[in-house]
């Protein structure tokens, strides 16, 4: 975060009128937003089990983080972060910065995204068409200096996601996404979840979950889902606050090579790996099964959701559990759903899948 609380008078009027007019718009922006859906994915009645997926693709800018992105712009406005005509910078794999792209347009200030050349190009023009712009780096473990310097050569402010995604939520209540789903689960069989499952970018949507959870007094356990290329899960299992990994993650919008500020280990109750080939054929299965077309990120929690199913059903319990659509998969139709990027990266997902339709014709786990 960059400091400029010099640069600005805070008691000046015209400062303050600026300030209510950005706050208003941002807070208008939720008001506008209906909350997203709770869909069920299809299991045998007879198992006792409910598997939902909460679909965060259906915000105005398409990903869970217009929660988070909407959160970070309250939170820098209203400490003084943000100025006007001053640029925020923000360190992002990609959905983040599309949805910040959209809230600094909307309260008119400059935007560029920090991010790794691998990210994907409809990502890139998304945040473009919004009024941003992109600066490539070659390592997504350059996009954290990058972007400090970008904002101390600007007098910009950077945004720095990965540290303040689990503060600038309040996960007591107040609409966030764990809130909100308790509240879609009321009427449901098992409204209390044995299990919420969420994969970490930032952190802070399994920071928010987990705490939420804790504070409300829920039985509700909370797993992160972690693909290949990412630091988190050997980090909570060694209690390694310095682990990291040299290689970025080819999930985009989740796994990091470092141990991020706003992942919070103590909060939740389990980590899964998931390869990358598992996250990708969950994908697509769930593409077939509902229609719909998600990123891969998504099929890392599903992935992990229907493990936990399968355990439970195993251990003959009923209950309920939910996992997250995070983004669409229209944005990686030259990645995840493409044959050649595929055999380009040597993933193939057909073993997984195979486990997976196994699992759902015939109720036993095997791993693909």
């Amino acid at each position: 975060m960059s400091d400029h609380t010099q640069d600005v008078d805070r008691t000046d009027p015209e400062y303050r009128a600026w300030l209510k007019e950005a706050v208003r718009r941002v807070q208008a922006d939720a008001n506008r937003s209906a909350d997203t859906h709770l869909l069920r994915f299809p299991l045998p009645a007879e198992w006792g089990i409910d598997l939902y997926l909460k679909d965060e693709s259906t915000h105005p800018t398409g990903s869970l983080k217009h929660r988070l992105a909407r959160s970070l712009f309250l939170y820098g406005l209203c400490n003084g972060w943000i100025r006007p005509g001053a640029p925020v910078i923000e360190a992002s794999s990609g959905s983040t910065a599309v949805s910040e792209a959209y809230f600094a347009q909307l309260i008119g200030v400059p935007f560029v995204a920090v991010m790794a050349r691998s990210t994907s190009r409809a990502k890139i023009e998304l945040i473009e068409f919004h009024g941003g712009r992109c600066h490539l780096v070659d390592n997504a473990g350059e996009v954290y200096a990058a972007a400090a310097e970008l904002a101390a050569e600007t007098g910009g402010h950077y945004m720095d996601q990965f540290t303040y995604a689990e503060r600038a939520t309040d996960w007591r209540g107040n609409n966030n996404i764990a809130e909100s789903v308790f509240a879609q689960l009321r009427l449901e069989p098992h409204p209390e979840p044995a299990w919420i499952v969420a994969t970490a970018g930032t952190g802070g949507t399994s920071a928010t979950i987990a705490r939420y959870v804790h504070y409300m007094q829920y039985d509700t356990r909370i797993c992160v889902a972690d693909p290949e290329n990412s630091c988190f899960f050997d980090g909570w299992v060694h209690h390694d606050p310095d682990a990291h990994c040299p290689t970025g993650s080819r999930i985009e919008g989740i796994g990091r090579p470092r141990m991020e500020p706003s992942f919070v280990p103590g909060a939740i109750d389990r980590m899964m790996k998931v390869p990358d080939a598992a996250s990708i054929a969950a994908a697509h299965l769930l593409a077939d099964v509902l229609g719909k077309k998600a990123g891969a990120s998504t099929g890392t929690g599903l992935w992990s959701a229907l493990r936990i199913v399968a355990e439970m059903r195993r251990e003959g319990r009923s209950g309920s559990v939910v996992t997250l659509i995070c983004d669409p998969g229209d944005r990686y139709l030259d990645k995840y759903y493409a044959d050649e990027w595929l055999a380009a990266e040597r993933i193939d997902p057909c073993p997984h899948r195979a486990a997976l339709e196994g699992f759902l014709a015939g109720g036993d786990w095997a791993e693909g």
